[in-house]
């Protein structure tokens, strides 16, 4: 198992006249949080890409426990049970200032050769960094 955190601060633009976040832009905090764990590893979408692979999402699902709140540092922990194959499966979890579990989610993605545009098993380099996790 691999797990990241991050921290993004929820900005003006992305609230509503509340001060909660839209319920739309936890997407783009999932995101995020699933870039920075891959940096982390020293992997990068723009490498993948460079080699020839895409991951488009597949599935996206969310439950929203409470709201953030504009100005607020929101902790993204993301979690990957299992070592990927052709799909890729993220977990999770956002937690406010309080540390207070607020939302919680999961994303499928799958690994698309640019070429063929059919699914593809990622990169022999990607599978080597995430390895050790999941031996």
């Amino acid at each position: 198992m691999f797990t990241y955190t991050t921290k993004v601060r929820v900005r003006y633009g992305e609230t509503d006249q509340m001060g909660y976040m839209y319920y739309g832009n936890y997407a783009e905090f999932f995101e995020v949080g699933r870039v920075e764990m891959l940096r982390s590893l020293g992997l990068t979408y723009k490498w993948m890409e460079e080699t020839g692979i895409m991951m488009p999402v597949l599935e996206m699902k969310c439950r929203y426990l409470k709201p953030a709140l504009y100005d607020e540092e929101i902790s993204i922990k993301v979690t990957m049970d299992k070592m990927p194959g052709v799909k890729i499966h993220f977990r999770y979890e956002l937690f406010n200032e309080k540390q207070e579990l607020i939302h919680i989610g999961e994303t499928l993605l799958a690994f698309i050769n640019m070429k063929t545009n059919r699914p593809s098993l990622p990169q022999q380099e990607f599978l080597d960094k995430l390895k050790p996790f999941f031996e």
